[in-house]
């Protein structure tokens, strides 16, 4: 009975080692820092594009992503980045101004949640030119 139950112990620690690891891999963590910086201008793009056509709700969802994103980013940069010093101001700024539009929330005005909106999408965008992860258009 005991060699039973050793065994039963053994397999199941075994098999929860297995799905930790799983999932660690799909942590936001595990994405490159360029994929994180695409992210964040996605979300902010997107947060200012519903700002124009009147959608509260959608400016507040793409300003939670990209709070999630620009925080994903500061733990990701390590303490010796070159750039994390340039860097860390503009994304706290993206974190505050997301941070106003979720204050206001999604029955106000459209118009009264662009303009934390925009100071946001300003915030990521220097966030990313300072640390080198901007992308040319090729035309």
């Amino acid at each position: 009975m005991p060699i039973v139950l050793l065994v039963g112990l053994a397999t199941l620690w075994l098999l929860s080692g297995s799905d930790e690891n799983t999932a660690r891999a799909s942590e936001p963590s595990s994405i490159s820092l360029q994929e994180q910086g695409d992210g964040l201008m996605r979300n902010v793009e997107e947060m200012v594009a519903h700002g124009g056509m009147g959608d509260a709700k959608a400016i507040v969802h793409h300003c939670g992503e990209a709070t999630r994103y620009a925080e994903t980013i500061i733990k990701h940069l390590s303490v010796s980045h070159p750039r994390r010093v340039d860097a860390m101001n503009p994304l706290n700024e993206v974190i505050r101004q997301c941070s106003r539009v979720s204050d206001i929330g999604i029955h106000a005005d459209p118009g009264s949640l662009l303009n934390p909106a925009l100071k946001a999408r300003a915030a990521a965008w220097e966030s990313m030119k300072s640390l080198g992860l901007t992308r040319t258009n090729k035309s």
